[in-house]
């Protein structure tokens, strides 16, 4: 218990483990002189789980026997139970409601009923704390930004089930070009995601491959020999991107399921942002060491309720984790989905703007999710896409 209420404090500190130790965390009034800031438990951590006080935090001043000189802060709302109850998850214990593919969704979510998903509350918990020891905060930006794409088709049509598709919805004509020529196919966008992506040179190019069994929801699966294949990982390989491990929309499963590529087992998403507390437990086990799968698939914002990296801590056994959760800020189709946000380009627009002023302004990590088989939709993502880029560059 220790270890996971040390980590908190020091990463609430963005890291200073030596300030870390002024903070203290009892409800024992004899010791509070001994701390600059005590936060007041509530007795939950560890024991039971229940919804966090959401209310903002105050800070009172507090010294024994009205002794100035020792003047100690006192924050009664519990900060270090409500950054466990985020950072871990802890919700989705108590809370067992699930959508038809079995995430737990934002509209079930007590950051969704209140409409906290655009604040990320832990940071803000991270200024109070910084202010109050009397320490500089970080300055504003990024401190990464991740331009990631999840590979979940290589093309359109150049399978047998998408031709046909074609085929029978009369567009013969696309099926014939992508049949020629990849560079035809509508969802061959690789070369147009990197020149948008090189335009913001300090971020990160994430691209995540699918390595499942192209059943049901993992359909279509793409034959990592075949020379598609071949030649967009080629291609990739040149642009110098990072590549990550696409897991099932079925679950993790098990290291023989995915490749042996060293490059691929370290870097995750799931398929469906399914992100359960038995998905991440088998991460751990697999040795993956950082997760980029935290967000809500109905609506963009912060799941984690903070803009910045953290260790998951697995609630249920109490253990302070090394699977680093990356929150997610955005996804296309979120923004986009009748069955989601079902927002306009210019409302999507908006909500982007938004969030990515937040991570600025909390130093933290921006990471945006743009699918290569959505460029060429029926949507607005080739146009928004870019005015999204321009923000940053």
């Amino acid at each position: 218990m220790d270890e996971i209420i040390n980590y908190i404090k020091t990463w609430l500190l963005y890291g200073n483990a030596d300030e870390a130790q002024n903070i203290g965390y009892t409800d024992d009034e004899r010791v509070w002189p001994k701390y600059k800031v005590v936060i007041v438990p509530n007795g939950h951590l560890g024991k039971d789980i229940v919804l966090p006080d959401m209310n903002a935090p105050r800070a009172e001043e507090w010294s024994p026997d009205n002794e100035p000189e020792k003047m100690t802060y006192i924050i009664r709302t519990d900060l270090i139970y409500n950054t466990f109850f985020f950072i871990s998850r802890a919700e989705e214990i108590i809370n067992t409601r699930r959508d038809e593919h079995g995430r737990f969704i934002a509209a079930y979510s007590i950051l969704g009923k209140r409409n906290r998903l655009m604040v990320p509350t832990l940071d803000e918990y991270a200024r109070l704390l910084t202010k109050l020891l009397g320490l500089l905060l970080p300055p504003s930006g990024f401190s990464h930004i991740y331009l990631t794409h999840d590979i979940d088709t290589i093309a359109q049509y150049r399978h047998l089930r998408g031709a046909l598709g074609g085929i029978w919805r009369g567009e013969w004509r696309q099926v014939l070009r992508s049949w020629r020529d990849i560079d035809d196919d509508p969802a061959f966008t690789f070369p147009w995601l990197i020149e948008q992506d090189n335009h913001v040179p300090l971020a990160e190019k994430i691209f995540f491959v699918k390595h499942s069994f192209g059943k049901g929801y993992d359909y279509p699966q793409y034959n990592h020999h075949s020379p598609d294949a071949y030649r967009l990982r080629r291609f990739l390989e040149w642009n110098k991107v990072t590549i990550g491990w696409h897991s099932s929309y079925y679950g993790v499963g098990s290291i023989e399921q995915r490749s042996k590529r060293r490059d691929e087992l370290s870097i995750h998403r799931s398929h469906y942002l399914n992100c359960s507390i038995e998905n991440m437990r088998k991460l751990v086990e697999l040795g993956i060491t950082d997760d980029f799968t935290m967000g809500f698939a109905d609506h963009a914002g912060f799941r984690l309720q903070t803009s910045r990296a953290v260790l998951w801590i697995d609630p249920e056994r109490m253990q302070l984790t090394e699977l680093v959760l990356h929150p997610l800020t955005v996804m296309d189709v979120t923004l986009s989905n009748a069955n989601y946000m079902n927002l306009n380009e210019d409302e999507a627009y908006y909500c982007c703007q938004r969030l990515i002023e937040k991570v600025r302004m909390h130093n933290g990590e921006l990471c945006l999710l743009w699918h290569n088989s959505n460029i060429n939709s029926n949507t607005y993502h080739r146009s928004l896409y870019p005015q999204i880029l321009a923000l940053l560059s």
